[in-house]
């Protein structure tokens, strides 16, 4: 990430909206904003992959869920933030994942320019691919500014967003007794 070429664009975005960007409230703004993206879009140059390379055997696992991953993240249309939280369900097929890789991966997808929807397949197809599981669903719950601070404003409104893959695909009873144990109804 090129740190000097954000502050350069901050400088002319303040130049530009009709601020001076030497008085002082604002002459350090545009270097914490270039750190500021620097850690709200560190995961644009990482693998989801590389946090679930390590697995451990569980041959009579049946559904493991993880809900209310909370995550941050900016929409790709505005970049502005929209957060919520991803529950992930998943049916080993002899193998799982220590519980805290799925928050890892979680943050690999939502620290990027992202759109919600690209967000909730990816992480579907990453843990599919990496486990080799029987069935994935994966349900994201977030509220995005870009509808509520700006345009159409309307305050409160969440999205939901869920991608299915093998089993829960196939399965819509499994896939209802996922979504019961992650409290979403569907």
């Amino acid at each position: 990430m090129d740190t000097q070429k954000i502050e350069q664009a901050i400088t002319m975005l303040l130049e530009a909206v009709g601020e001076d960007p030497n008085r002082e409230g604002l002459k350090e703004t545009p270097a914490r904003v270039a750190r500021m993206y620097q850690e709200l879009l560190g995961g644009m140059d990482k693998d989801g992959k590389e946090h679930l390379s390590k697995v451990f055997s569980a041959p009579d696992s049946e559904i493991v869920v993880e809900k209310n991953i909370e995550f941050y993240s900016l929409c790709e249309h505005h970049m502005l933030p929209f957060f919520g939280n991803v529950h992930i369900a998943y049916i080993p097929n002899g193998k799982v994942v220590g519980l805290s890789k799925m928050g890892r991966l979680v943050e690999v997808y939502a620290r990027r320019l992202q759109i919600q929807e690209r967000m909730t397949g990816q992480i579907a197809d990453e843990l599919e691919k990496a486990l080799d599981a029987k069935g994935v669903l994966v349900v994201i719950e977030a509220e995005h500014l870009c509808m509520t601070m700006r345009g159409i404003k309307k305050r409160g409104a969440r999205t939901v967003s869920y991608a299915s893959r093998g089993v829960f695909r196939e399965d819509p009873q499994k896939k209802q007794e996922a979504l019961a144990l992650m409290g979403v109804t569907g």
